[in-house]
């Protein structure tokens, strides 16, 4: 088995220490460790954190492997950090059977450079009017936890409610798009001054607010738990704000970008602002972030949503929503909330790793950098600055808001159990 000595890294954001790496376990963390015939990482005085875990990643395979494949959106979230993530459900065909999540399975333990959990489908092909088949799913080799119809809305109330019923027995949870379909058709971007001026259909806060509050609710009713994707304004923060005050079983994501762009981008009609839910105001920026730091918003997750350039190279209205976000998440993190004073880095750990492996019931994932723990790690180097190119991204697809945009911080190296899926900046 091989030995990886990584030597003067910062814990977390603590004091440097050596972190001995034997086969897939770490072995010791102290001062000066050696081990004869280890290969030697130079930290440096780099950021060592637990290896992150994405909650809500779109990796497109089966059926739309011209946008992403389960190979080149592991390797980009290797390249992210990533040592796990969840893949949701919108595939061709809906992962909402035993066979196609475990095909899912099968692929990331292939050719994954993390550990892929396949996330199924609340409803029969998204089309949320029967349930499909939730026990079967978890049963599988794939044992799913987690099910969403992301993308679209579970907005039938019973038929949420009998979901977070059937998810109750093991101990699931429904991760739910809120979004109410009525008050969203046509929309086009966040309802607001800039939708009126441009002359766009608006998506109104409201939209997604009551679905949150609706199911909240619901969870409370039914004893379950449930999680909200993609939380994106300042009132659904208050919502479950107070749903975690009456002791309701709610947890929340955010994504990077509702962390740092707003509606104002919109202005230049580039479809790489194009995303659902759509990009809000600086009000509800501000708010994400509070509720990030204060802990009503559990963590922090990409939504990465790769597309082909010609579903984005387009008119507006045409343009498919989504943005690519494994490959630069932590670095926006780092600009949003640690460099502002909101987090420190093992705040970012808890949001990035503990907290989204403990929702999804990631095993060996979201564990202490300690020793016996296993190997799963990051190594950031947050003194770093560069211009973000997407021409060097290993994810298939380019749907980058953030093209030409100083970011902070780079991973350096990731470890899977042990196994450098990224040394020195570089893909294994």
């Amino acid at each position: 088995m091989s030995k990886i000595l990584i030597r003067g890294a910062k814990v977390l954001g603590g004091e440097a220490q050596d972190v001995l790496i034997d086969g897939e376990t770490i072995e010791a963390v102290g001062t000066g460790l050696s081990a004869g015939g280890a290969t030697v990482v130079e930290a440096g005085g780099r950021i060592l954190l637990p290896g992150l875990v994405d909650l809500h990643t779109h990796l497109r395979e089966p059926g739309r492997e011209d946008s992403e494949t389960v190979l080149t959106g592991t390797r980009a979230a290797a390249g992210g950090g990533y040592t796990a993530v969840f893949a949701m459900a919108n595939t061709f065909p809906v992962a909402d059977t035993a066979g196609v999540v475990e095909q899912v399975y099968r692929l990331g333990q292939e050719h994954g450079y993390c550990d892929v959990q396949p996330i199924g489908a609340v409803t029969v092909g998204l089309e949320g009017k029967k349930l499909a088949e939730l026990g079967a799913m978890h049963e599988s080799a794939a044992g799913v936890t987690v099910f969403s119809d992301d993308g679209k809305c579970v907005d039938d109330a019973v038929i949420m409610r009998r979901a977070l019923e059937y998810v109750k027995a093991f101990g699931g949870v429904v991760a739910q798009h809120a979004q109410e379909p009525r008050l969203t058709e046509g929309a086009q971007m966040n309802e607001g001054v800039v939708s009126a001026e441009l002359g766009l259909g608006g998506w109104p806060a409201v939209a997604e607010e009551s679905i949150i509050a609706r199911d909240v609710l619901l969870a409370e009713h039914v004893g379950s738990r449930v999680h909200i994707c993609h939380l994106s304004t300042a009132g659904s923060v208050e919502i479950v704000r107070w749903a975690k005050s009456r002791g309701i079983d709610v947890t929340a994501e955010v994504t990077p970008h509702h962390l740092l762009l707003t509606d104002e981008l919109v202005r230049s009609y580039n479809p790489v602002y194009k995303v659902n839910p759509p990009l809000r105001t600086e009000r509800d920026v501000m708010a994400l972030r509070e509720a990030l730091a204060d802990g009503t918003i559990d963590i922090v997750a990409t939504d990465h949503a790769p597309h082909p350039h010609e579903d984005k190279d387009c008119e507006w209205a045409a343009a498919a929503m989504g943005m690519v976000g494994l490959e630069t998440a932590l670095s926006v993190v780092q600009h949003t909330m640690v460099e502002t004073g909101l987090l420190d880095w093992a705040g970012v750990a808890d949001r990035m790793s503990f907290a989204p492996a403990r929702i999804g019931r990631a095993t060996g994932h979201g564990r202490p950098v300690s020793a016996g723990e296993p190997a799963n790690l990051t190594l950031v180097d947050p003194a770093y600055r560069g211009t973000v190119d997407p021409a060097g991204f290993a994810s298939r697809s380019r749907n980058t808001p953030y093209e030409g945009r100083e970011l902070p911080g780079r991973v350096t190296h990731t470890f899977l159990r042990g196994r450098a899926t990224l040394m020195d900046g570089k893909l294994a």
